[in-house]
């Protein structure tokens, strides 16, 4: 089975850094999507969608998304049922963000982020630095460069 969903929309709201009891950072915020069909005459409509991050997700988003900013969020559909404080049942679906993306308008320093248009952050850690050299081409090799593998023996594998 599959639960996969791609977004891309603006907050229409500050996203607010909470943490749990356990010390787990969590931010939940709504970014609105534009529907893509609009009927002649009228106004393009959009949908609100409820996102929820967790751990260093949720910081990232905290730290670099305020309200109005173009977002992509990559991650999974998920509903819950609670009880509210008046005692009634609530009904939430909401995604819940694996990887968030900085998309759109590029802002300087003093706005709030200075990074590339393709930053983004999943929660993995990050790559170590690798090498500036590049990896050998073999596009440009010929058979000189390889051994032939007797035929006879048995595969190594």
């Amino acid at each position: 089975m599959l639960n996969r969903t791609i977004l891309m929309g603006r907050l229409v709201a500050d996203p607010e850094l909470k943490t749990t009891g356990s010390g787990i950072s969590v931010t939940s915020f709504r970014i609105a999507v534009d529907r893509s069909y609009v009927k002649s005459g009228e106004e393009r409509k959009a949908d609100f969608i409820d996102i929820v991050c967790w751990r260093q997700t949720a910081e990232f988003v905290c730290r670099y998304f305020s309200k109005g900013s173009l977002i992509a969020v990559e991650g999974q559909l998920q509903s819950r049922t609670y009880q509210a404080k008046d005692g009634t049942n609530r009904y939430v679906v909401e995604v819940v963000a694996d990887n968030v993306s900085f998309t759109g308008e590029r802002r300087d320093a003093s706005a709030g982020y200075n990074n590339s248009y393709n930053q983004s952050y999943s929660g993995a850690p990050a790559a170590p630095a690798v090498d500036s050299q590049p990896a050998p081409s073999y596009q440009s090799g010929s058979n000189s460069d390889f051994q032939e593998m007797p035929l006879d023996d048995d595969l190594p594998f």
